[in-house]
């Protein structure tokens, strides 16, 4: 599938910066019976529902005429939210400093099967992040990174 949201990043990528919008990422994915093509965007004045609309509506023909997904999908256009998926090496790049929380697909040496702590770090094996102390993480190992909005503020 990591080819499949490959081909349609490189495609709708151009088009979504013409648009004058960020295209934070793609996520082609089966849930139950269903096929869904989600595209995230983004925008430093926020994305709201128009702005989806737009970039829908322009990448929807091309995506039909293009013919990346020959079975029938559902597309949707969405901002990342403020507690994003970081799933890139731009996103823990673009989030180094951040406070975000990790959630591994199996319960590491100590017991734990979840971190939160700031970014410090990354390479292509493992992920530092600071909580009283540093922790490295195997990339490997790992179900998702999200960043860690300060609802109290």
């Amino acid at each position: 599938m990591a080819s499949i949201e490959n081909k349609v990043e490189n495609l709708i990528k151009e088009k979504i910066q013409k648009l004058g919008y960020e295209l934070y990422d793609v996520e082609y994915s089966k849930e139950s019976k269903n096929f869904f093509l989600r595209i995230y965007i983004d925008s430093s004045n926020g994305i709201d529902l128009k702005d989806c609309e737009t970039v829908s509506n322009e990448i929807n023909d091309l995506l039909d005429k293009e013919n990346i997904i020959s079975g029938q999908y559902f597309l949707e256009v969405s901002s990342p939210g403020i507690e994003r998926i970081l799933r890139k090496d731009r996103h823990l790049q673009n989030n180094i400093g951040t406070m975000v929380e990790i959630k591994l697909f199996k319960k590491d040496e100590q017991g734990n099967k979840s971190y939160t702590g700031i970014l410090k770090g990354f390479d292509d094996d493992k992920i530092e992040i600071q909580t009283q102390k540093d922790i490295y993480i195997d990339r490997k190992n790992i179900a998702q990174i999200k960043t860690v909005y300060n609802w109290d503020n």
